[in-house]
């Protein structure tokens, strides 16, 4: 059982550092944002189908999770295309200091999307992260238009997380996945159709352009999805949220590695990261300690 959860807890890392590669695929794949999330979106699909073909899952969804996975498709397409969008116009380690405030701001939009009271040290915690992202674009008003297309990204991210948590637990999340990424393809598809783009030189994607998306397709999409899924089931909560929140740090740690001095931030962004991290981290503690000693007074009252 202790091998296990040591094994679970390495395969998790190496899933987030595989998460906090995107980013730098992005960064490495020449085509623009939206054709990008298309190719990605079309790949990881069938992938995915391809993978619950060979374990024989159904491809049945209940008709309540449908409208579900139409609205969760199409937050996930226009999340994929701003952060794509976002590593264009400015670069990865912007791009991953503003994603990383997501989780706080899913803390903040828990109370109106569940419907329970607001918590004051996530109103303090809050304003620690405004601080770190103030710090964060403090640094280079060049990279602007990129941290407001994170900041939309990141957005959509916890709209999508939030309606996820509410109906996951209802379906099969495989299934429920699947569909996503099938809606949020023809999503891409009808704006490129609109756009005229499907022509052939839109198809015409060099060599190394096809191995890097293909990665992101497959390894970074459709395997670190299913994969994330099945360790989950061995670790703790506390585990999986301080491994999530290793993304930026590894991703903006893989991109100076590979982009070098295109990377190097001052250090007010480095600063300003550790702030969001702080407050990510602290939060998630605090939370978790809430639960705990709510199960353990649950317990006590049933004695």
């Amino acid at each position: 059982m202790q091998k296990d959860k040591l094994f679970s807890t390495l395969h998790f890392h190496f899933i987030v550092i595989i998460f906090g590669f995107t980013a730098v695929l992005g960064a490495l794949i020449s085509i623009s944002a939206i054709p990008l999330v298309w190719y990605r979106m079309t790949l990881a699909t069938l992938g995915l189908g391809v993978v619950l073909w060979l374990t024989k899952h159904s491809f049945r969804l209940a008709k309540p999770i449908a409208g579900v996975a139409i609205i969760s498709g199409v937050l996930i397409a226009f999340h994929w295309i701003t952060f794509f969008g976002a590593v264009k116009e400015s670069n990865v380690s912007i791009t991953l200091s503003v994603l990383s405030s997501g989780a706080f701001l899913t803390s903040l939009l828990e109370p109106i999307f569940y419907k329970r009271k607001v918590i004051l040290y996530e109103v303090l915690f809050g304003l620690l992260v405004i601080i770190g992202l103030g710090l964060v674009l403090g640094t280079n008003a060049a990279h602007l238009l990129g941290f407001v297309y994170a900041g939309i990204s990141t957005l959509l991210a916890v709209l999508f997380t939030l309606l996820n948590g509410k109906y996951v637990a209802k379906t099969n999340p495989y299934m429920l996945s699947f569909y996503e990424l099938f809606v949020g393809a023809l999503v891409v598809t009808g704006v490129l159709a609109f756009q005229g783009a499907f022509t052939p030189a839109f198809f015409a994607i060099s060599q190394l352009d096809m191995l890097w998306i293909s990665i992101l397709a497959f390894v970074c999409t459709s395997y670190a999805f299913v994969v994330s899924i099945v360790v989950m089931r061995h670790l703790t909560p506390y585990s999986i949220m301080l491994g999530i929140n290793m993304e930026p740090v590894y991703g903006i740690a893989l991109a100076y590695a590979i982009f070098g001095e295109q990377e190097a931030m001052p250090t007010t962004f480095y600063i300003g990261v550790i702030f969001i991290l702080l407050a990510v981290v602290a939060n998630g503690v605090l939370k978790l300690q809430r639960v705990k000693n709510t199960k353990k007074g649950a317990v006590q009252k049933s004695k």
